[in-house]
């Protein structure tokens, strides 16, 4: 890894693996969004809707491969295994801070296929 994975990623990606929902909803600020396979989830109560159903569905685990930091967001690189066509499958994370580096919740994540 290129750079130490920040708190609330290395908390949600540890929730993610552990299939812990309020793991990993409690890592996102109130106002958040989330873009994945082309819809927009705004606001906590979307996020876990969309957290719950995309863990009942896919069963995701993702090995985190690589963190880079460009400006003020994380990127993170890892393989997403899971119950879904391809996998496993290389995707970047691209989540944004929202007040900077000493309050590490995140406003938007992304997700691309590498």
């Amino acid at each position: 890894m290129t750079a130490q994975l920040p708190q609330a990623l290395a908390q949600y990606f540890a929730a993610k693996n552990s299939y812990d929902i309020d793991g990993m909803v409690a890592q996102f600020d109130d106002d958040a969004s989330v873009r994945d396979e082309g819809q927009e989830y705004r606001g906590r109560a979307a996020i876990r809707a969309w957290i719950e159903h995309a863990t009942r569905k896919y069963r995701v685990t993702v090995e985190v491969k690589d963190v880079a930091r460009d400006g003020g967001r994380d990127i993170v690189s890892g393989v997403v295994s899971g119950d879904f066509p391809g996998s496993p499958a290389a995707l970047q994370f691209a989540p944004f801070t929202i007040n900077g580096p000493n309050q590490r919740k995140y406003r938007r994540f992304s997700f691309t296929r590498k």
